[in-house]
């Protein structure tokens, strides 16, 4: 149902008795984490400036067609390539959902460091978790790490839920 440049193409799915076979656009680069470590965790501004970008396009689209991902992180964008100038595609739509523009998810998914404060703290939810987690994404690409992140993850839960507006910047 889906076609758009930041969105990996699903290109057929075969059944049999034991198992589903699905074939997707073949990506030559690593997932986003991969390609962040592998420029020792630095983008230059203007090449965060076009991932962001390529990453908001596909998520407006999703969006419109009342799809939320609701788990985008790092490594849930994959590169075409290790290049420069590889494009960004939305991949694994596992928890995705189809919901209706009004409508509210309860489901507690998402993936710590990532997730919006309205998941964590069990209250519906909408469309716009997906653009928190395109935040967290952004900032990582930025500052080389997650805004609310602790290697204990209590710690990680209040960070997010109690002040995420103000955060301070490394």
């Amino acid at each position: 149902m889906c076609q758009h440049p930041s969105i990996i193409r699903l290109i057929e799915v075969f059944e049999s008795v034991d198992s589903h076979f699905i074939v997707l656009e073949f990506m030559g680069g690593a997932d986003l984490f991969d390609y962040l470590e592998n420029r020792d965790f630095f983008l230059g501004e203007n090449r965060v400036r076009e991932i962001a970008f390529q990453l908001a396009q596909g998520i407006k689209y999703l969006h419109n067609y009342g799809i939320v991902h609701r788990d985008l992180k790092l490594e849930n964008i994959m590169m075409t390539d290790n290049t420069e100038q590889a494009m960004a595609k939305i991949v694994d739509f596992g928890l995705a959902k189809i919901m209706g523009p009004q409508e509210n998810a309860n489901e507690p998914f998402g993936t710590l460091g990532y997730v919006a404060p309205e998941i964590l703290q069990k209250k519906p939810y909408s469309f716009k978790c997906d653009i928190w987690s395109l935040g967290c994404i952004v900032y990582a690409l930025c500052c080389s790490s997650l805004p609310f992140d602790n290697n204990d993850h209590k710690e990680t839960i209040r960070m997010t839920c109690e002040d995420p507006v103000n955060f301070c910047l490394p």
